[in-house]
């Protein structure tokens, strides 16, 4: 699939994800009825369109109260979404995702697939949602380390509305301008490397990307027709080598090494493919 087409559905999924329009006016986030269902994807709950929650927050905020329950409801939806879907959720259903595709388009002298440390950057996130995630909140009663102290996700949140209410401005104080020193360099990373925060930081991506392997939603590679041209993994921004690892932990499913497949010998879909 080409990236313009992706990014349509990217956008129709972050519009749905963002329907509260009126609170881009207003300043006021939505409490609905819909705010207690878990998106898919990493949006902010405290985004004025959101009309959802945001797994990774809603995870946090159960494992932080004071009363310790197990957060069954989050982490039982994260898994059905990830067994169902693995990382096609990154790849076209997450509002992030598709902020840092479209800052990516933006011209740069330098673009970096891949560089030295890379493949150590990649476990990063993994740490993220151990730590911050979970240890962190379950240890501290009352503090989502991850929203609180990094989601850039958030801090765009936190902007929006202060656009819509500028009176939230004067609220902002050190915390606000760490979070914008990280959604900086996030953006600026964007540029020159494709989905950064995807490949590094995303406690989202490290739940559904081990999903990839047994997820009902596959992409498989026929040995048969694969001539080892090398094409799909060169049009992969996650640097993914489609013809030897078509399930990598790392992969969004974004579908353009099916497209560029001169042989056909990747597919994508519900069921196998039939070799």
């Amino acid at each position: 699939m080409d990236k313009k087409r992706r990014v349509i559905i990217q956008s129709i999924a972050t519009l749905i994800q963002n329907a509260n329009f009126k609170g881009f006016f207003t300043g006021k986030i939505y409490d609905g009825k819909t705010k207690g269902v878990c998106v898919p994807g990493l949006n902010c709950y405290s985004c004025p369109g959101a009309v959802g929650a945001c797994p990774i927050g809603s995870l946090q905020n159960a494992l932080s109260s004071y009363k310790f329950r197990f957060p069954y409801y989050v982490v039982g939806l994260l898994l059905f979404f990830g067994a169902l879907f693995g990382r096609l959720i990154c790849g076209f259903l997450c509002p992030f995702g598709l902020l840092q595709d479209l800052i990516h388009w933006i011209p740069f002298p330098v673009k970096l697939k891949s560089f030295r440390v890379d493949k150590w950057l990649r476990w990063v996130k993994y740490v993220v949602l151990v730590v911050l995630v979970i240890v962190l909140p379950i240890l501290v009663k009352l503090t989502p380390f991850f929203c609180k102290y990094v989601c850039p996700s958030g801090t765009v949140a936190g902007l929006l509305l202060a656009l819509s209410d500028t009176s939230l401005f004067q609220a902002f104080g050190s915390l606000f301008v760490w979070k914008a020193c990280i959604l900086g360099i996030v953006i600026f990373a964007s540029i020159i490397i494709a989905r950064p925060f995807c490949k590094y930081l995303c406690p989202l991506g490290a739940i559904y990307g081990p999903l990839n392997k047994v997820s009902l939603y596959h992409l498989e590679c026929d040995a048969t027709k694969c001539v080892s041209c090398g094409k799909c993994s060169s049009v992969c921004d996650m640097c993914v080598d489609p013809s030897k690892e078509p399930n990598s932990m790392e992969c969004i499913r974004c579908l353009r090494c099916v497209q560029e497949c001169p042989t056909k010998a990747l597919c994508a879909g519900i069921k196998k493919a039939k070799h």
